[in-house]
C-alpha cells in the first residue's frame, strides 16, 4: 500500500454541461471507449483511495446508474443545488461522514470532465503534498497560452502559492505568468474540512468556491504549495464538442504511441481509433482505416485492416483480417478473413480458418483448416474440420418463430447456392450438389442431390420471343451447326 494513499478522492460530477448541447449529461459523453467520468475514475482508482466519492447533480439517476455499472465500489454524494466547487466538495465529506466513513487524511479533488489526466499525475499530486507538508497542493500546468485561465502565483523565497489570480483580476506582470491552476487539489482532509466552513458566498455567482479554501488556509498560517503536471494537456477540462473531439484525438494518440513503443506497428496513427480497453501483444499491425473497441485483442503477428472495425473481438497470432467487421468474434490463429465480411456475435473461428469475400457468420463454430470463401451466410452452425463450403450458401436457421442449428462434420464438400434448412446433420466426408436444398440429414460419405432433373424446351425462344435479339442469336447458331455439319 503507498504512504500516499489518500483517505478520498471526489469526484466533481455534478454540473449540467449546457454547453454541449446534450439530451446526455456531460460526464457521461464518450472517448475511446469510456465516459468522460470514467476515465476520471480510472485515473483516481491508481490511487488506491480508501473512498472514491462522486458528487452528481443534473442527471444523477443516469449519472448513478452509469457509476454502478463501471464502479459499483463508488459511493455517490448528492447535490441537490449547484451551488459551488466548495459546496460539492462539503456535500461529499457530509456525506462520507453522515455514512460512518469520515475521510480522515489526504482528500483529493478532481474535476469529472478531464478525461486525460492520469494516475500518475496524481500520484505526483500526492507525494508531493505529502513530501512538501502542504495544507493543500494544487495541481498547475505550464501552458502555452495562460488566457482565461488562473495564475498561480508564488512566493520566490521558497515555491509556496500564495494566491491564484483569475485572469479578469491579474496585473500585466500577472498575466505574464504561465502557471496556471488546474482545479485538482490535494488537501489536509481535516483542515479542508474546517476551511469548507468558513466558505460565504459573497461573489458574483453567489456559489462556495472551493479555491476560497487556499486563502482561508493560507491566511491561518498554513502552507498552500503547487505540483506541476508533466503535461499540461492533461488538466484540459471538456466543455464543449469540439474540445471532446480535441481531447479524443490526443487520448487516441496517446494510445496509439503507447502500442507502437511495445512492438506494434501502426500504418497510420490518423486513421487508426482504438479505445484505452484494447491490447495488443508485439509485431501486430494495424493498417489504416482501422477502429479498435471494447475488449479487442491482437496477438502476435496479427494484421488487421485496412478498414476494419473490431468490436469485443479476439485476433490470434498470424491471422489476416481485411475489410470486416466483427462483434464479439474468436478468430483463432492463422485465420483469414474478409474481405467485406461480417463476424456477429458467438463466431469462432478455429486455426487456419477461412472466412471470405461478403460471408456472414452469427453464432458459428467454424473447424481447424474450414473455408467459407464467399458469398455465404452461416448462422447458428457448427463445421468440423477441414471442410469447404461452396459459393452462396445459406444456412436456414429461422422458422419464423425459433433458431435451429446445422451441424456439418469434418472433411465435407458442399456445392455452391446451397441451403441447409436446420435443424439438419451432414456427416463426415460427406457431399452436396450444387444447387441443392438439404433438409433431411446426410450420412457419412454421402452424397445429397436435392434439385429438380434439368428440362430443355427446344425452339422455346424462336416461338415465344420471335425477332428478339437471343431468337437471332439462337437462328445464327443453329445456321452454323447445320452448314458445319
Amino acid at each position: 500500500m503507498s504512504v500516499n494513499r489518500p483517505a478520498a478522492v471526489v469526484v466533481l460530477a455534478a454540473g449540467e454541461g449546457t454547453r454541449m448541447k446534450s439530451a446526455t449529461p456531460k460526464v457521461l459523453h464518450t472517448l475511446c471507449g469510456r465516459s468522460l467520468v470514467g476515465h476520471v475514475v480510472a485515473a483516481s482508482r491508481e490511487l488506491d483511495p480508501r473512498e472514491l466519492v462522486v458528487v452528481v447533480g443534473h442527471a444523477r439517476e443516469q449519472v448513478t446508474a452509469h457509476l454502478s455499472e463501471i464502479d459499483p465500489a463508488a459511493f455517490t454524494a448528492v447535490q441537490h443545488q449547484q451551488n459551488g466547487t466548495g459546496h460539492a466538495v462539503r456535500m461529499a465529506l457530509e456525506s462520507l461522514a453522515a455514512a460512518g466513513r469520515p475521510a480522515d487524511g489526504t482528500v483529493v479533488v478532481v474535476c469529472g470532465d478531464t478525461p486525460l489526466l492520469t494516475g500518475d499525475t496524481l500520484g505526483r499530486l500526492t507525494g508531493t503534498h505529502a513530501a512538501d507538508g502542504n495544507a493543500v497542493t494544487v495541481l498547475s500546468a505550464e501552458v502555452p497560452d495562460s488566457t482565461g485561465y488562473g495564475r498561480i502565483v508564488r512566493d520566490p523565497a521558497d515555491g509556496a502559492v500564495t494566491a491564484i489570480v483569475e485572469h479578469k483580476d491579474a496585473t500585466a506582470e500577472q498575466r505574464a505568468i504561465t502557471e496556471i491552476n488546474s482545479g485538482v487539489f490535494a488537501f489536509d482532509g481535516r483542515l479542508l474540512a474546517e476551511a469548507l466552513g468558513k466558505l460565504g458566498t459573497d461573489n458574483s455567482q453567489g456559489e462556495e468556491y472551493l479555491t476560497d479554501v487556499l486563502s482561508i488556509l493560507r491566511e491561518d498560517g498554513h502552507r498552500v504549495g503547487a505540483a506541476v503536471a508533466a503535461d499540461h494537456r492533461e488538466i484540459l477540462g471538456i466543455n464543449n464538442r469540439v474540445q471532446l473531439a480535441q481531447a479524443r484525438r490526443l487520448l487516441n494518440d496517446r494510445l496509439l504511441e503507447a502500442a507502437m513503443l511495445a512492438g506494434v506497428t501502426v500504418v497510420d496513427p490518423a486513421t487508426t481509433w482504438v479505445d484505452t480497453t484494447v491490447t495488443f501483444e508485439p509485431d501486430a499491425v494495424v493498417h489504416p482505416g482501422t477502429q479498435l473497441r471494447g475488449a479487442t485483442s491482437l496477438a502476435a503477428g496479427a494484421e488487421v485492416g485496412p478498414d476494419c472495425t473490431l468490436d469485443d473481438t479476439a485476433v490470434g497470432a498470424g491471422a489476416r483480417v481485411i475489410r470486416t467487421v466483427a462483434d464479439s468474434a474468436e478468430i483463432g490463429p492463422e485465420v483469414s478473413v474478409g474481405p467485406y465480411a461480417y463476424l456477429r456475435p458467438g463466431t469462432q473461428l478455429a486455426r487456419g480458418a477461412k472466412a471470405g469475400t461478403f460471408v456472414e457468420m452469427k453464432n458459428a463454430e467454424i473447424g481447424a483448416g474450414t473455408k467459407v470463401p464467399h458469398l455465404s451466410y452461416v448462422g447458428d452452425a457448427t463445421i468440423g474440420e477441414g471442410t469447404n463450403i461452396g459459393a452462396a450458401s445459406v444456412f436456414v436457421n429461422y422458422d419464423g418463430q425459433d433458431k435451429h442449428r446445422t451441424t456439418i462434420g469434418s472433411h465435407c464438400k458442399t456445392g455452391s447456392d446451397n441451403m441447409f434448412v436446420a435443424p439438419v446433420t451432414i456427416g463426415d466426408g460427406a457431399y452436396t450438389a450444387a444447387g441443392s436444398v438439404i433438409t433431411r440429414d446426410v450420412p457419412p460419405g454421402s452424397l445429397a442431390v436435392a434439385r429438380g432433373q434439368q428440362r430443355n424446351i427446344e425452339g422455346w425462344v424462336a416461338r415465344k420471343r420471335p425477332g428478339s435479339a437471343a431468337a437471332r442469336a439462337a437462328w445464327a447458331a443453329q445456321e452454323g451447326e447445320e452448314s458445319g455439319s
